[in-house]
């Protein structure tokens, strides 16, 4: 069986700011479909710069980024959209209709669709994100932040990309919102199969929900790997500006204790614990 290529290739990724600000450096790796990757860094490491070069808002300066076999240079935004959503971490930046309904179908609209698939692909999305009947006609703006955030995402998913990159997806929510959005996007992921990119420094939410992780620090990848194998290198962290989830941490604290120093879930440190224990 013939290997499936990379839906996302980075190659040797330079990005500068028109006042000459270095904002990427020499930054390399690919994506396949189904992954799910928290990405990051310190403020200012690179990484919501990478994010909007990956669906096409910024052109690499330097290197290229082939999405779905298109070069992002050569891709219109229509092109892009199609194939990586981009939702911010502040979903009111990107909810301007009157209307929930409007605004999942404001997308659809844009890049001209037949009104019969706009229809279906508002009611797809809304299916999708859960969104209770009584706001379809609601402005978003009366609603709570967690639903508007579902609104932004089904804006997205209207629009039907293989990848959705999220920007902070719990900042400004409690853990029962944090978790409800968290949940979701692992739905996205599983059950509809599409590409998740979480920006974020919650690094608990990184040990749950992640399966690799890409470590950024003055506009570089410091390390890509497994979840696990990036919390275990706490020297390397140390050098993004961040620390693993305290359980990781209470795992490290004393070998002598037998936890795997790559714990990163409190149910994990419990099973070991009872296999410990017996």
């Amino acid at each position: 069986m013939t290997e499936k290529s990379p839906y996302i290739q980075i190659k040797d990724l330079g990005f500068s700011y028109p006042d000459g600000t270095e904002a990427l450096k020499d930054i390399s790796f690919e994506v396949q479909e189904g992954e799910f990757i928290a990405l990051i860094g310190q403020n200012g490491s690179g990484k919501t710069t990478l994010s909007k070069c990956l669906n096409g808002l910024y052109k690499p300066t330097t290197g290229d980024i082939i999405v779905d076999g298109l070069n992002t240079k050569k891709g219109s935004i229509v092109q892009m959209v199609k194939r990586v959503g981009y939702v911010f971490q502040n979903p009111d930046h990107q909810l301007f209709n009157n209307t929930c309904w409007d605004e999942i179908a404001y997308g659809p609209r844009n890049i001209e669709l037949p009104d019969e698939e706009v229809e279906e692909r508002v009611e797809e999305a809304i299916a999708v994100v859960g969104l209770p009947k009584y706001t379809h006609q609601e402005h978003p703006f009366f609603l709570s932040k967690g639903l508007r955030q579902r609104v932004a995402i089904a804006s997205i998913l209207a629009l039907r990309p293989q990848v959705i990159i999220v920007d902070e997806p719990t900042t400004g929510q409690d853990v029962k919102q944090s978790l409800e959005i968290m949940n979701f996007l692992k739905e996205l992921n599983e059950k509809h199969e599409h590409t998740i990119i979480i920006i974020t420094h919650d690094m608990p939410i990184v040990g749950i929900y992640a399966k690799r992780v890409i470590a950024m620090a003055q506009a570089r990848i410091m390390a890509d790997d497994l979840t696990r194998n990036v919390f275990i290198k706490a020297d390397l962290l140390e050098k993004t500006f961040l620390a693993p989830p305290q359980i990781t941490q209470l795992a490290q604290a004393d070998p002598s204790l037998g936890f795997d120093p790559g714990t990163l879930t409190v149910d994990e440190m419990v099973d070991q614990f009872k296999e410990l224990t017996k």
